[in-house]
């Protein structure tokens, strides 16, 4: 019975705490957090788990190091908004996806970023195609930011992107679909210029038309 009350003193305990911690760190949205901050709250919620579980272990040895973190964090903190340099290694730096209509690969794969990630997120903004897309910027927090190209009058919008090709394979079940085959499909490329599938990294068809972009060289 004296386990139970000390365990259920140190998990009032340490709820406090950790409230009162992260209050002082600052609010911000779990999407938001960086690497940095993300660490902490793991290494401060492992500690406390710890903490409630070990009865014999003075609770001192666990509000010692979460302190420390979060003045560490606070530290970090402060050091960020006067160094530029400091803050993008820490919480990293936007990438460009695309620019201009035009997907960066390379882009993509320093960041491990793929094309099922794209249109996810694509669609989570209501967007329902690629080709409707000017500029797609990466956050660091790894929410998309996209801006949109002028939508021309005669588009439709129940349409949405079916990806026929993605990093050089042909995706057969979208092509059977929409009622179409492999075949079909390369000659229809043919037609536009392009003999090597494996050369292109995306492919859809979109309100009647292609959506093509080419693998980076590179």
């Amino acid at each position: 019975m004296d386990e139970q009350i000390i365990i259920l003193f140190r998990t009032i305990m340490l709820y406090i705490l950790i409230l009162v911690i992260f209050r002082v760190m600052g609010k911000r949205e779990i999407g938001e957090l960086s690497i940095l901050d993300l660490v902490v709250f793991i290494m401060i919620a492992e500690m406390a788990v710890v903490g409630i579980e070990d009865t014999k272990d003075p609770i001192m040895h666990t509000i010692f190091p979460m302190l420390l973190l979060m003045f560490i964090q606070i530290l970090f903190a402060v050091i960020s908004l006067k160094s530029k340099r400091f803050r993008d290694f820490v919480d990293g730096t936007p990438t460009l996806i695309i620019k201009q209509g035009k997907i960066d690969e390379k882009a993509m794969r320093n960041q491990r970023y793929n094309f099922d990630d794209l249109l996810m997120q694509l669609r989570e903004k209501d967007i329902r195609r690629i080709s409707d897309v000017e500029f797609a910027i990466l956050e660091a927090s790894g929410k998309l930011s996209v801006f949109e190209k002028e939508k021309k009058p005669d588009q439709n919008e129940g349409d949405i992107t079916i990806p026929l090709i993605i990093d050089g394979v042909i995706n057969e079940d979208h092509l059977t679909r929409m009622g179409k085959t492999n075949l079909w499909l390369r000659q229809e490329l043919r037609k536009l210029g392009y003999q090597d599938i494996k050369k292109i990294s995306f492919c859809s068809f979109e309100n009647g038309k292609f959506f093509i972009d080419v693998m980076d060289e590179s």
